[in-house]
């Protein structure tokens, strides 16, 4: 088969290439600024990308267009049509699918797939699931919205050594994000999982949800699609994911987190033992920090073991687990007397996102015991369509707690970050250009600092000019 896919620079189209490239496929795709490192993985793959989305490309006649949902019926000021492709493909009557829809049809049907979904921690926890899963020699596929470096790639079909119910097993990052423009569920409806996480739920998304009920609906409808065999790992301390089952459960429930779930934690974040109804089943030693982390692995044991991993297996697993990129990345170092400088790099987007990453790193600083205190610098820039619209600007102040200073870049917003983040005083800046923001991280940095980038997105190379700016 022959596949062209629109918008296949993105994380999770891109992996859907790079899977429908290794299952045999002829696989072709456009996008708009195609640009290192996917467009290099991609045509390292074998894959054409043509750049931007004209309708010439209808002479290329695939068996199926694939449509990311960056992909709209917008148009532009003058009225002509922001992706003529579609509408090309519109009028001939071609053949056209979501990429949540031909996944699931070409790939996850005959596989018990593993779905990990929540507000927070999707890809971490996606990536400690497949590690798991690889460490205990299943071999399995997966689709993950980042690049997990035990594995080093985001994606692959994986090998057919079954589960216990003789099904390949696959683990799949679940977005609550909207599938098309002609399909406007979740994309996670169309996974049905036989295992799926429930890690947390609040509101986001807020250019497709107008609510957080809105959410919690389309989470039950996730719920929906799991057997009555599967089960379901949910987040015993979320009052949103209690609302959700009470909505209707036809699975086996497993919680974890809450004093009482049927896994617990007991320890700090980097080194704790794993309850399983108050008995000590495991015990986890690794590199990661972080309450949110150590849930994450709570998880992601309790969706293993239901594939028949073991806890202790799981937690032995886990001591080996890497991370993901840009997961608290350190990107580098500057050697200074008073110690040295860290610049890290991290996706944290979600106020309660940003407050977790920082509040992980403080409590492991505050651990190591420095003689002086060292000082946070958080460098974010408020780029998800929910930050933009400013529906969370109230929270930042919240979520910039654990940080001595907070750099925000501005550029793009339709709102005050200056009023926004008023209640910080001189804790808070704001700056107007990516260059403004390097002059004034340069500015305050002092010896031994940590200064943690925070975006969704590329954040203009910011991390690579600090690093040579504070060289210099």
């Amino acid at each position: 088969m022959h596949i062209h896919i629109l918008g296949i620079c993105g994380t999770f189209m891109g992996g859907l290439a790079a899977l429908a490239r290794e299952a045999g496929h002829r696989v072709t795709g456009c996008d708009a600024g195609v640009y290192p490192p996917m467009s290099d993985q991609l045509r390292a793959l074998g894959i054409d990308l043509i750049e931007g989305f004209g309708a010439e490309q209808l002479a290329l006649k695939p068996d199926m267009y694939v449509v990311g949902n960056v992909v709209s019926r917008a148009r532009l000021h003058d009225g002509t049509p922001k992706f003529p492709l579609m509408e090309a493909i519109l009028e001939s009557g071609a053949n056209y699918t979501s990429g949540p829809q031909w996944l699931s049809e070409h790939v996850l049907q005959g596989r018990h797939v593993l779905a990990v979904a929540g507000t927070h921690g999707k890809t971490t926890t996606t990536a400690m699931l497949a590690w798991i899963l690889e460490f205990a020699g299943m071999k399995p596929g997966f689709l993950i919205g980042g690049v997990p470096l035990n594995f080093d790639v985001s994606a692959r079909l994986g090998g057919a050594s079954p589960g216990p119910d003789t099904r390949p097993v696959f683990a799949i990052e679940a977005d609550e994000y909207d599938t098309a423009f002609f399909d406007k569920r979740s994309k996670f409806v169309h996974y049905r999982p036989r295992t799926a996480i429930l890690n947390n739920l609040e509101f986001d998304h807020a250019d497709i949800f107008d609510n957080l009920a809105a959410i919690e609906r389309q989470f039950h409808h996730l719920v929906r699609t799991v057997p009555g065999s599967g089960r379901i790992v949910v987040n015993g301390v979320e009052d949103s994911l209690e609302r959700v089952l009470h909505k209707g459960c036809w699975s086996e429930v497993r919680s974890f987190g809450a004093a009482v779930s049927d896994l617990t934690a007991e320890g700090e974040p980097h080194e704790f033992a794993v309850l399983e109804r108050g008995q000590k089943v495991a015990e986890v030693k690794w590199a990661l920090t972080g309450a949110h982390n150590q849930l994450n692995a709570l998880a992601a044991i309790a969706a293993a073991q239901h594939v028949g991993v073991s806890p202790a297996v799981a937690a032995e697993a886990l001591g080996q687990f890497v991370n993901v990129r840009r997961r608290m990345e350190v990107r580098g170092t500057i050697a200074r007397p008073g110690g040295a400088i860290t610049v890290y790099d991290d996706f944290a987007h979600h106020p309660t996102a940003i407050r977790t990453t920082l509040d992980g790193l403080r409590r492991r600083l505050d651990q190591q015991g420095s003689p002086n205190k060292a000082r946070i610098i958080a460098v974010f820039e408020p780029r998800s369509n929910t930050m933009k619209l400013g529906s969370m600007k109230s929270q930042l102040p919240w979520s910039l707690e654990s940080a001595d200073l907070s750099i925000c870049h501005s550029g793009g917003l339709g709102w005050s970050a200056a009023e926004a983040l008023a209640p910080l005083g001189s804790r808070a800046t704001v700056a107007h250009s990516i260059d403004e923001v390097v002059a004034q991280v340069v500015a305050a940095a002092q010896d031994g600092d940590h200064i943690v980038c925070m975006s969704n997105g590329g954040f203009g190379g910011v991390h690579a000019r600090l690093l040579a700016a504070l060289c210099g």
